[in-house]
């Protein structure tokens, strides 16, 4: 418990780059920067750890069984919220973004944490977070309601690709941007 509770602490500090936003201390664009420099990082550090076999104790105690051949969630984690910034405006990104960074590791910790489809109780509460999360952001209804579907759908399972394990970092934030965006788009807006 204690390694996944230190995953969960390291998961939530990255609520950090949409606070930076929400908070005024920058620019969407800055963080876009930020977040694009954070990923070239986590690419890097990725590609010694898988390559050339860096060991560092950090890595040992934060990544998972699944990780140790692959690259790791907090790489995902940096490239999902990366392409939610670039791919999309404020409105639809820093909710799914937030959606990642508090949402997963609520339900991380009430779920198994093993890889499979989780329980319906840690699922509605996921669901639950991720609608609170968008509705705070001004999102309408239909848009916080598929948003938090498609976080929640994405958070349920792990599917596993040849071999490799396609991880919910990744597909949380872009998952729910593009849900959020085509329903803001094609759907009617109805606020909380």
């Amino acid at each position: 418990m204690a390694g996944e509770l230190k995953r969960r602490l390291v998961h939530v500090s990255g609520t950090g780059y949409p606070a930076l936003f929400l908070l005024g201390l920058a620019s969407y664009d800055q963080l876009r920067l930020l977040l694009v420099a954070s990923s070239v990082a986590a690419l890097a550090l990725e590609a010694v750890r898988l390559l050339v076999g860096l060991d560092w104790r950090i890595f040992d105690e934060l990544t998972r069984e699944y990780e140790q051949d692959n690259v790791a969630g907090y790489a995902l984690y940096m490239f999902g919220m990366t392409v939610a910034a670039l791919a999309f405006e404020p409105r639809v990104a820093i909710p799914a973004m937030l959606m990642l960074t508090i949402a997963d590791p609520i339900s991380g910790l009430v779920g198994s944490g093993e890889l499979g489809v989780k329980a319906a109780h840690t699922l509605l509460l996921t669901f639950g977070v991720c609608v609170l999360i968008a509705s705070l952001s001004g999102l309408p209804v239909i848009a916080a309601i598929l948003g938090a579907l498609a976080a929640t759908l994405a958070d349920g399972a792990k599917p596993v690709i040849s071999g490799y394990v396609v991880d919910d970092n990744l597909t949380i934030p872009v998952g729910a941007a593009v849900a959020i965006y085509l329903s803001l788009q094609y759907l009617p807006t109805v606020t909380f």
